[in-house]
């Protein structure tokens, strides 16, 4: 992530440099009526491009606006070959916790609602929550084995979002998944574990169980709490 914050930082700055550039000169002298317009170098037309593409990027991430003096001021310090005000491990750190401040504002409701939803469910009798804040409900009850952190298993699941969105399901693929229990997210490698095989489990994962501040690809939001149905058919390869 910071390799790309980064990335997507200079190519921005690109962008504001053409920008200031722009509106700095002078007005121009006026030009009597049809005459060719100015045409704009190889370097001009890839500078603007770079700059547009980065920004793009930048405002889709919620970045609404940056200091433009000091974002022309680290462009030129790395091109010309000047002393840095901070260095790499420093900027990546600060872009981090810029980015993070911005998407915790942009899905606080997000958030809020995930919270409310698993403070509602817990007062149902059926569910259990776990001192993590994972939350289960027994659909059907199992008599195997229960699996260890370290095992692989195989599984059927269903996920979807606390409005009801699905984003996957090996049900609709019409096959099961086998996977290692440690290489999934913590409110999985917890739950299964708690699992006899043959049983299947509805398990509420608060975001810090599942894919936290960032969330995974376009289907799931940065924190978002996440239903599972998950039904545990065997232990081992």
């Amino acid at each position: 992530m910071i390799q790309k914050a980064l990335l997507t930082l200079g190519l921005s700055a690109c962008c504001v440099l053409a920008t200031n550039a722009q509106n700095t000169k002078k007005p121009a002298a006026q030009k009597p009526a049809g005459a060719p317009a100015k045409t704009l170098t190889e370097l001009d037309s890839a500078s603007y491009s770079f700059g547009m593409k980065i920004a793009q990027g930048l405002k889709s991430d919620g970045v609404q606006a940056l200091n433009y003096d000091l974002l022309k001021q680290g462009m030129q310090d790395v091109f010309t070959g000047k002393t840095l005000v901070v260095n790499d491990e420093q900027a990546g750190q600060t872009i981090n916790q810029f980015l993070q401040k911005i998407s915790k504002a942009k899905y606080a409701a997000l958030e809020e609602a995930g919270k409310k939803f698993l403070e509602e469910n817990k007062k149902n009798p059926k569910i259990t929550t776990t001192a993590s804040g994972l939350q289960y409900e027994v659909l059907q009850p199992g008599t195997g084995v229960k699996p260890k952190a370290t095992d692989t298993v195989t599984v059927h699941y269903k996920g979807t979002l606390v409005d009801g969105t699905q984003f996957d399901s090996s049900y609709d693929r019409g096959e099961p998944i086998t996977l290692p229990l440690d290489g999934v997210i913590k409110g999985w490698t917890e739950g299964v574990q708690l699992m006899p095989v043959g049983a299947k489990y509805r398990f509420y994962i608060p975001y810090q169980l599942g894919y936290g501040e960032r969330g995974a690809g376009q289907d799931i939001p940065p924190f978002s709490t996440l239903i599972f149905d998950i039904e545990l058919l065997k232990v081992g390869k």
